[in-house]
């Protein structure tokens, strides 16, 4: 009688131990799952966002140059120096990637794409040339300019022709890990390249008779 429960013991310790080994296996994999959705959530809403960003900055190529309002409190704005279609890839990244939290958002890149898609002169989304920063103000809830230069009459939107420029939209978000066991965060970049819709041929480039500015 005193082996057998003595035995009954035994199997209760061994079974203890045999459920302590599976579950932590079976609780770091429900993390990973957890993390992983989380996770890809924030890459499908900055895909998503950037290309909302590049075809809204294609289809305004004869926007002009940005303008500032001058008031006491000025909205989110772009000086001169950077074509309007850049605030406007910025402020319609806003409208759409709500399922971001803002604060998370590091910047927001528009800018004339080189050949390895990146910003001129650049391997990395960092500012080159022709290149456009906004960040995330939270006292307004926009986006607002940070820095970079894109002349506006510079960009040729003409049909046909091989010189054609695209815009390149490119955004980087720091995602926040839940769990903690894979990391405190993790970076998340994403840019999307679209050539600028045709304008008609008296003013989709300098130099001609209607040149857009």
């Amino acid at each position: 009688m005193q082996l057998s429960r003595r035995a009954r013991k035994d199997e209760r310790g061994a079974a203890a131990v045999e459920f302590a080994l599976i579950a932590m296996p079976l609780i770091l994999l429900m993390f990973m799952i957890v993390e992983s959705a989380f996770l890809m959530k924030d890459y499908v809403s900055v895909s998503s966002a950037v290309r909302t960003g590049a075809r809204t900055a294609s289809a305004a190529a004869d926007g002009g140059p940005g303008t500032c309002v001058a008031s006491a409190s000025p909205p989110p704005c772009s000086p001169a120096s950077v074509p309007a279609f850049a605030q406007g890839a910025a402020d319609s990244i806003q409208t759409t990637a709500t399922a971001l939290d803002t604060n998370d958002i590091n910047f927001i890149l528009v800018y004339e794409p080189g050949a390895n898609g990146f910003p001129l002169g650049q391997s990395t989304l960092t500012c080159g040339s022709n290149c456009v920063k906004y960040i995330w103000d939270a006292g307004l809830s926009k986006f607002r300019y940070a820095s970079g230069s894109w002349a506006s009459a510079s960009v040729n939107a003409c049909l046909n022709d091989p010189g054609r420029d695209s815009v390149g939209v490119g955004m980087q978000v720091t995602h926040g890990m839940v769990s903690g066991f894979f990391g405190a965060s993790k970076i998340i970049q994403e840019r999307t390249l679209m050539q600028f819709e045709p304008l008609e041929q008296d003013r989709c480039k300098p130099g001609t008779f209607n040149a857009h500015q």
